[in-house]
């Protein structure tokens, strides 16, 4: 009996000694701090374990011990799933600071802000210059791109939101690009909800049209309602929009900066000149007040608009002032005159509408 005390008591004290030195070696393995000298991005791939990255830092020289972190994570935190993307090591990190970081999942992001106002042209061409999203759109024609969004039979021409859009390494530009695709889908729908009554649109689609337009032909905050409520007047008198933005974007690559006459009586299906009504698409991607503001026309009679040249427009209702406004900003324009407001100007604009609508 003794004797079996006795190993039991020297079993016990093995034990213990065992358990204490795994204690102290998985201790040190935790409080360890990367050997980094400076800041460096982990890639982890879909399907990446924890263990299997734990085995690779230890091979490149970064952390030792990999044997008891992989035992902590087991026993602490096999619940947790493992998150793709990038995770941002930093000098001084120590081993269970980045287990925390990969159990909260905290992955480098990036942004990508869609304009308002770019074509879808412009669009994809940010889509394929974000070189850390997956490009996966490359070889689809336009056509093909709608259809894997389920919409085969769509012009994709505004149909994506304007806003930033965040984003983390391995998603794909279609991911993102379907963001954009549900994000408008939602604003579009809020509006239309609450829309004006007696609005000349039979759908929300054709109030997106306009709104696509008001976009182009001002960046001026407080101007949109008015511009729109020139462009519904004429459509409920019949008259011609007669707007240059979408001349041009029915030119398409034909547009050298400047619009001709030969240019106004262009034979295409955006041509607001000779084509009476909405053309048949937007033109570019419209903004959330663009859409507001073509879903809430200002009231009024005027029934023109013509560009001062520092992005600001003079409204007329009748032709004579129209005329007038035409000669005294159009055929005297200044060296530095424009069409658009300059970025101060845009600035000072904006800033004098939120105060005047806080």
């Amino acid at each position: 009996m003794r004797k079996w005390l006795l190993l039991l008591e020297s079993g016990l004290l093995a034990g213990g000694l065992l358990l204490a030195f795994a204690v102290w070696q998985q201790k040190a393995a935790l409080e360890q701090p990367l050997k980094l000298s400076e800041e460096r991005l982990l890639e982890v791939p879909s399907g990446a374990t924890p263990g299997g990255l734990l085995n690779r830092l230890q091979d490149e020289g970064l952390l030792r011990g990999s044997f008891w972190l992989r035992l902590y994570w087991r026993f602490n935190l096999s619940e947790q799933g493992m998150r793709s993307g990038e995770y941002r090591l930093e000098p001084g990190m120590t081993a269970v600071e980045l287990l925390d970081l990969w159990q909260r999942g905290e992955v480098v992001q990036y942004n990508l802000t869609l304009v308002e106002g770019w074509n879808f042209r412009q669009v994809r061409a940010a889509l394929a210059r974000a070189d850390k999203l997956e490009q996966s759109l490359a070889g689809l024609s336009d056509a093909e791109l709608m259809a894997r969004l389920g919409q085969p039979d769509a012009h994709p021409e505004g149909r994506f939101f304007p806003d930033t859009y965040r984003y983390v390494r391995g998603m794909s530009d279609f991911e993102l690009l379907k963001q954009a695709h549900a994000r408008l889908q939602q604003v579009l729908a809020e509006e239309w909800a609450e829309r004006s009554p007696n609005l000349p649109y039979e759908t929300p689609y054709e109030a997106l049209i306009m709104a696509s337009i008001i976009e182009k032909e001002t960046g001026i905050p407080r101007e949109r309602k008015q511009i729109a409520g020139v462009f519904v007047r004429r459509l409920e008198q019949g008259m011609l929009l007669q707007t240059d933005p979408t001349v041009i974007y029915g030119l398409g690559e034909r547009y050298n900066g400047k619009l001709g006459r030969a240019d106004l009586v262009a034979a295409t299906p955006y041509n607001t000149y000779v084509q009476p009504g909405l053309p048949p698409t937007p033109i570019a991607l419209p903004g959330r007040e663009a859409i507001n503001a073509a879903l809430h026309p200002a009231e009024g009679r005027e029934l023109y608009f013509v560009a001062r040249g520092d992005g600001s427009h003079v409204f007329s209702e009748t032709l004579e002032a129209h005329n007038q406004a035409v000669r005294d900003y159009q055929l005297k324009r200044r060296a530095d005159y424009r069409s658009s407001p300059s970025p101060e100007a845009l600035e000072r604009s904006v800033q004098q509408d939120s105060e005047e609508n806080p």
